[in-house]
C-alpha cells in the first residue's frame, strides 16, 4: 500500500501543477449531467447491463437490446457536458492535463472541448456489424429504426450509463430490429466494450504508453472495479508515478493512490481549473 500523501485540494494544486497529467475518467464524472453510474458510493453494481455472451448468443437478446436502447437513446442523447468536462478541457488548453483515457461511452469529453481523448470503452454514437465488419452512426440507425417501427413509443424517464432501460416484454417483441445494410444480418451492436467483452488489445497497449508517459495520473469518477481502468493505475504505482483520485465514495485503487478526495467532479475541478490558473 502506498503511503497518502494529501487528500486535500490544495494537494491537489501541487500534485498537477507541475503538468504532465493523464486523465483517466469514469462515469462518475457524467452523473452530474444527468447520466447514472453503474455502481453507487457503497461499490455496489445498481443495474445489471447485458453480458457480450447474451448479446451475440440470440436474436432475441439483441431484439431485447436494441428496443431498450431505442427508447433509452432519446434520453442519453440529450444530455450535455457538465462543469466537469469542462475543466477537463481548460486544463488541457492550459497546458496542465494531456491526454485523457474514459471508461464513459458518452462522448461529454469531446462535446466540451477536450481532445485527444481515447475511448477505452468505445462510444455509443458509432454501430458495427459484427457479421460483416460495416460500421455506421448512431444516428442514421436511429432513423432506420424508427422508419421500422411507426408508432413504437414507450414512455421512460429511466437513463443508464449505456442508454439502455428497462421494458416490459410486451414492448421488446413489438420492436422490429434494425439490419445491416451491407449483409442483411441482425448483428449490429454498438460500437462499446460490453460487460464480459474485452478491450482490443492494441488499444490497451497504447494507453499503458500512455500512462507511462505520464508525470500524474489523475483519476476522475470511477471506482476502478473492473481491471480495465484498474490495471492503468497500476502500472502507474508499480512504475513510481504519482496517482490522484478524485470520486466519490472508496475505489479499488485506493491502495495505490497517492492523493484522495471524495468530493463532488464539478465544482472540485472548477475550483482546481481556477488556483492553477492563478
Amino acid at each position: 500500500m502506498r503511503t497518502t500523501t494529501a487528500t486535500g485540494l490544495e494537494g491537489f494544486v501541487e500534485l498537477l501543477a507541475g503538468g504532465g497529467v493523464l486523465v483517466l475518467s469514469g462515469a462518475g464524472l457524467s452523473t452530474e449531467s444527468g447520466i447514472p453510474d453503474y455502481r453507487g458510493p457503497d461499490g455496489q453494481r445498481r443495474v445489471q447491463p447485458m453480458q457480450y455472451s447474451e448479446f451475440v448468443g440470440s436474436s432475441a437478446a439483441r431484439q431485447r437490446y436494441w428496443a431498450r436502447s431505442y427508447v433509452g437513446w432519446q434520453r442519453f442523447s440529450n444530455a450535455g457536458p457538465n462543469a466537469g468536462h469542462r475543466a477537463v478541457a481548460e486544463l488541457q488548453r492550459a497546458g496542465v492535463v494531456g491526454p485523457v483515457i474514459t471508461q464513459n461511452v458518452d462522448g461529454l469529453h469531446q462535446a466540451g472541448g477536450a481532445v485527444d481523448v481515447t475511448e477505452l470503452h468505445g462510444a455509443l454514437e458509432r454501430v458495427v456489424c459484427l457479421t460483416c465488419g460495416d460500421r455506421t452512426g448512431r444516428w442514421d440507425l436511429d432513423e432506420r429504426m424508427r422508419e421500422a417501427n411507426p408508432g413504437y413509443e414507450v414512455t421512460s424517464d429511466e437513463i443508464r450509463p449505456d442508454g439502455d432501460i428497462a421494458l416490459h416484454d410486451l414492448d421488446v417483441e413489438a420492436f422490429v430490429v434494425p439490419l445491416c445494410l451491407v449483409c442483411g444480418r441482425d448483428t449490429l451492436k454498438p460500437d462499446v466494450v460490453f460487460f464480459g467483452e474485452s478491450v482490443p488489445k492494441p488499444l490497451v497497449q497504447n494507453c499503458f504508453e500512455l500512462t507511462e508517459r505520464a508525470r500524474v495520473v489523475l483519476v476522475l469518477g470511477s471506482s476502478l472495479a473492473v481491471m480495465s481502468g484498474y490495471r492503468f493505475v497500476r502500472r502507474a504505482a508499480a512504475r513510481g508515478t504519482p496517482v490522484g483520485i478524485i470520486t466519490h465514495g472508496p475505489t479499488r485503487g485506493d491502495g495505490e493512490a497517492t492523493h484522495r478526495l471524495d468530493a463532488p467532479l464539478g465544482a472540485t475541478l472548477t475550483e482546481l481549473t481556477r488556483r492553477l490558473a492563478a
